[in-house]
């Protein structure tokens, strides 16, 4: 089995994070969501795996490199212009060729794995299945008909009238005879080739398609508040510290902390969960539960919980951030007349905020 994750699209949901970098690569719990993506493809045992990029490709490319790191094998697929997931499987056809595989959207998280759809698309032998989960609003999702068996008896792509509320997820098993679907099918009146379409293809045409539901928590990663509180979810399931960096006698460390090599925290308090990236500088800080810092940041002076600050990121000034997104290289200075509520901040990269002097 072969693996497709898809890092291209515009992630105007997510602006300004996006405006200079994919969507994909915002960190959560120390990582970029697309990197939680293929470690989780890794899992099941899948080493070749195809990236679908975009107009980010160079940041993607630096981001994962080959893969080698993790034990696999990375191919680049560029997609020029965003027209849909069934077109990005039309543009991986010659990675893929006539294998199984597994189509995964690189902003969705599913962190307890998906092993067992894995297991269940091998076992029911089906030519589509699809992940689903209950969730309140359809009409933002691709939702299917599903009965009792798993056995999917329709698709809708967003419905404005909901047929049900079994969502798909972001994870899609196919055989091959999804190639064939892919060609057969036109755009939507969104302009775009809907997977959901060449599903339904595959319905309407005697193929195999089911539904196995994932019980997990799935975050779709696509706007700030979702990075915040993916990266809250994913702190709180950290179990132990992990120090690779020096803490000075000054400071005091409580809760589930993990602190980057050569990082350093200096008469500082941290509690956790919190995530430090490597050679971060904490000095005369406080570090709030559900925070997690890039590399290379420096924090001086700051209050910061509940928040995510990205590489290279710096902090002065006592002024409080709160549920904050902060893009990489960004300077945050506060004065000390700041208001005692502090601030909620969501910038993009190379953002630079001070107060008037």
């Amino acid at each position: 089995m072969r693996a497709l994750v898809l890092a291209g699209g515009t992630g105007s949901r997510m602006r300004p994070l996006s405006h200079t970098r994919p969507k994909q690569l915002v960190p959560v719990a120390g990582r970029p969501v697309l990197e939680h993506v293929v470690l989780g493809v890794r899992d099941l045992g899948i080493t070749d795996i195809g990236v679908i990029t975009g107009d980010g490709a160079d940041h993607v490319r630096d981001a994962l490199g080959d893969g080698s790191g993790w034990g696999v094998r990375l191919t680049y697929i560029h997609q020029s212009r965003p027209r849909g997931l069934a077109d990005c499987v039309r543009a991986a056809r010659d990675f893929l060729g006539e294998d199984a595989f597994v189509l995964c959207l690189g902003d969705n998280l599913l962190p307890s794995g998906f092993t067992e759809l894995a297991e269940e698309f091998r076992l029911r032998r089906s030519d589509a299945h699809v992940a689903v989960q209950r969730v309140a609003d359809p009409s933002a999702f691709g939702v299917v008909v599903m009965g009792e068996d798993g056995k999917v008896g329709g698709l809708v792509e967003k419905p404005a009238v909901p047929v049900s509320d079994w969502a798909i997820i972001g994870v899609y098993f196919f055989s091959p005879a999804i190639h064939e679907a892919v060609r057969a099918i036109g755009p939507s009146g969104r302009g775009e080739l809907e997977i959901t379409d060449a599903i339904q293809w595959l319905l309407e045409h005697g193929y195999g398609v089911s539904a196995g539901e994932y019980t997990g928590y799935w975050a779709d990663v696509g706007r700030p508040d979702d990075v915040l509180r993916a990266n809250r979810h994913l702190l709180g399931t950290l179990t132990r510290s992990a120090l690779e960096g020096d803490v000075d006698p000054d400071s005091r460390l409580d809760g589930v902390v993990s602190l980057g090599e050569g990082a350093r925290v200096v008469r500082s308090t941290v509690v956790g969960p919190v995530v430090i990236g490597r050679g971060t500088v904490v000095t005369d800080s406080v570090l709030g539960p559900g925070t997690s810092i890039g590399a290379y940041c420096s924090l001086n002076g700051a209050d910061v919980a509940d928040s995510v600050l990205m590489d290279g990121t710096r902090i002065d000034g006592p002024a409080p951030l709160r549920r904050s997104v902060v893009g990489r290289e960004s300077v945050v200075r506060s004065a000390r007349t700041a208001a005692p509520s502090g601030h909620r901040l969501v910038v993009g990269d190379h953002t630079r905020i001070e107060p008037d002097s």
